[in-house]
This record gives structure tokens, sequence and C-alpha cells, in this order.
């Protein structure tokens, strides 16, 4: 029992933390019917770019070759055995998608959470009198994906979220069943003996320099401190963190706070330094125009634009960030476009470009935008003309209309148009390079 605490009285629920390993490469695995254990995949965002980015390595190449998700091109060693693959992010998202369609044999869609692409959770204490045992269910969960898909999944099991997920990162990951429980008993001799801070969800190296500072250098130094005094250092966070470091979360996976956007935000890391202004203006135009598609998608309107340029390694700057308010809530392609171009237009002198974000900010939706007496009759045209396009390029494709300077030199919408969240939606096989 801890300092205070009394588990008895904390709510106790049975909860998976499942995470698909080496979820990228291991799915390029199984495209080439190779065993994702045995593989020496590494996924990489760009072939052209020797500083483009690993997305996924498979297990072998992250223990053989310490290659591991973020590191670069030019890391990667020459070896016959290492297989470098381009992203199919369309074939990811189906397999995600099936992934939680078994998921969803287990549990109701309220019990289920899904973290990210490659990692869920899930609260079976609803249906476990179906399925059997936390450690059965797990069981069940892990044969049925490989049965079905061939791939290998970890699963943390706890009594609560934090537990699940801290059981998954720091055991189940490295064990042979890759699968682990850790309750409330155990903290002592499992959450405790978690080697570094950062290996806590939710401390990030931020939050461990300033624990660092406190002379708090371990889990098990954060759980026996003072937690009026962390609160007085670090605010509410601090007395999250402690209670964390007992195990404590209180959060039910069926209580979903429901996401509130308050920006709608685009960026692009270009193939080149662009010196051109027209370049320049081209891809930023490409880019507004796709923020405002979503914007209209999901009904909103937005009343301030945000421009943040990265300058290429070359110059001595860095580059800027500048923001702007509209006079009026818009989701208009033609009138946001203006405030980007104006910003842009009186911030930059001519250096060379590498990186372009976009953002449209204070977020609200459409029923609240309100039309100005003597403009309402354009924006209403406005309005209809954004709306069809939008249509067309729903029902035929990205490319079915596109804009005169989508065609102009330095323009990347064309390239980019069958790209998924960043990424080649689709790669071939035979286009692969092996080394």
């Amino acid at each position: 029992m801890g300092e205070g605490i009394d588990y008895s009285k904390l709510p106790r629920r049975d909860v998976l933390c499942i995470d698909v390993k080496s979820f990228f490469a291991s799915v390029e695995a199984v495209r080439r019917k190779i065993h994702p254990l045995d593989a020496y995949i590494i996924v990489i965002s760009d072939f052209e770019r020797p500083g483009a980015v690993v997305l996924a390595s498979s297990p072998k190449v992250k223990k053989e070759f310490g290659i591991k998700t973020g590191s670069r091109k030019f890391q990667i060693p020459e070896d016959p055995k290492l297989m470098i693959v381009e992203p199919s992010m369309s074939l990811y998202l189906e397999i995600n998608r099936r992934i939680c369609d078994i998921f969803r044999r287990f549990v109701a869609d309220e019990d289920l959470l899904v973290y990210s692409i490659d990692e869920a959770f899930l609260d079976i204490s609803a249906t476990r009198k179906l399925f059997g045992e936390p450690l059965e269910i797990a069981k069940k969960i892990q044969k049925t994906i490989w049965d079905e898909l061939k791939l290998v999944v970890s699963v943390g099991i706890g009594d609560n979220p934090l537990l699940a997920k801290l059981a998954l990162d720091n055991e189940a990951k490295k064990n042979k069943s890759q699968i682990a429980y850790w309750s409330y008993e155990d903290v002592p001799q499992t959450v405790w003996r978690i080697p570094k801070l950062t290996d806590m969800w939710g401390i990030s190296y931020g939050y461990e320099k300033k624990l660092n500072d406190l002379g708090i250098k371990s889990v098990y130094e954060l759980a026996h401190s003072n937690p009026l005094f962390l609160k007085s250092y670090l605010g509410i966070m601090g007395l999250q963190l402690y209670y964390h470091s007992w195990g404590v979360d209180y959060s039910r996976i069926s209580e979903k706070v429901e996401s509130k956007h308050h920006s709608y935000s685009k960026g692009q890391m270009l193939m080149r330094d662009y010196d051109s202004k027209t370049e320049i203006m081209a891809v930023l135009r490409e880019m507004v125009e796709q923020v405002c598609i979503r914007l209209r998608k999901y009904d909103m309107t937005c009343e301030a634009v945000s421009l943040y340029i990265s300058f290429s390694k070359h110059e001595t700057s860095f580059g800027f960030k500048k923001t702007k308010k509209l006079p009026r809530a818009t989701n208009h392609t033609s009138e946001i476009a203006l405030y980007f171009d104006a910003i842009f237009e009186e911030n930059w002198r001519g250096e060379l470009v590498r990186q372009i974000n976009v953002s449209c900010e204070e977020v609200k939706p459409a029923e609240a935008y309100q039309l100005d007496l003597f403009g309402s009759i354009q924006s209403e045209k406005t309005n209809k003309i954004d709306n069809i396009i939008d249509e067309i390029r729903e029902k035929y494709g990205k490319t079915s209309v596109f804009r005169a300077y989508n065609l102009s030199h330095g323009s990347t919408f064309l390239h980019r148009s069958g790209y998924v969240g960043g990424h080649k939606g689709a790669s071939s096989l035979n286009k692969e390079e092996k080394k």
C-alpha cells in the first residue's frame, strides 16, 4: 500500500493495452511472406532524400543494427540483409481497420480506444464473463490476429489504462510470451523498478530534467517525494506524476473526452531549397487549399491564420512564424489565401525556403458564420464554387479538378496527390531497393 493511498478504495478494471510489433515493417514482411520476427525490413519515408526518416524497422534490424523509428537514411549501413521499402499507408490503414474489427469481437465500441495506428486500449471488464480471465483473453486476441493477419502483438494488462500501458512498454514487449500483467499490488516490484523516468508513460525529457533539478532521478524517488512539494514546483502536473508513480489512474475508456478542433494545419518538408517566390507561393496556396477543404468537410470556419516558414540550413536565420487575425470567420479558400499571401510577402526577404507549415486557427462551427451586408452575394457565390469543387474531388479524385498554379514549376500537388498521411499510399514491390 502506498503512503496515504488505499488501493482498496480505487476503481479496479480489466484493461488491455495492445501493440502490433513494428507495425509498418511487420505488414511489409507479411506482404513478402516473411515472418515479422525474421525480417530485416526498414520502412523509410522517401528514397530520394539521404536525410529521410525511418518510419519503422523490424525487430531484428533494431536489435542487430540499432536502426529504429526516427533514424535517418544515411545512418543505415550497407548490408545485403537489409531491405529498404517505401511506406504503403493505404495498406496500413486497411490492416488497422481489420485489427480493430477483431478487437470489436471482444469489446463494445465504447470500451475500445484506438490510441494510434498500431496501439489500442480495450476495457474487457464487461465482457470477461464471455471470454475468460484477462490473460486468457489476451492470448485469444494474440492468436486471432496471428491466424488471420500473421502479425505479432504485445499485450499489457492492468487494473487501469496506465498500468496496462506501463506493463506493455516495460515488460510485455521484452518477454517471450509478449504478455505482462501489472496490478496495484505489484507497483513496488514493477512501476518503482522502471529504470528511467522517461520510460514512464507521460514523462517527457523536459519533465525528466525538471524532476532531476529537484533531485528526483528515478520512479522510486518520485513515488517517495512530497506531493505538495511537487505541486509547488510543477503545478497540477507534479501531483499527476506523483500519483502515476503509485500506479493510480482514474480514467475510463468508455468516458472518452471528445477532442475539440482548435486549429487545422498542414506541414510540408520540401524536396529541395526553394528560392523562387513563384514556386514558394504555388506550394503555399496548394497547402492552404487543402486545409480549407478540411474546414469545409467538417463544416468549420476559422478566425485566424498562422504561417511558419523554415529556411534552408544554408541561411543564417531559422525562419519566421506569424499570425494574422481575420476580420470575420470564413472557410473560403480565396479569402483565407489572401492573408497567408500577406504574411509571406511581409516577412520573406529572398531566403532559401525548406519547410512550410500553414494553420487555420480559432476554429468554430460554420453555423456561427455571419455574412457581411455588402459582400454576402459574392461570398455566397464563392462558397458554392468551393463546395462544387470539393464534391467533384470527393467523387472523382484529388486531381480531377486543380488550379493553374498546380501545374507551375515547383508545385508538389500532382506529385503528392496519391499520398496518405504525408506518405505514399501504396508502394510497388517491383520498385523496392535492396541493400
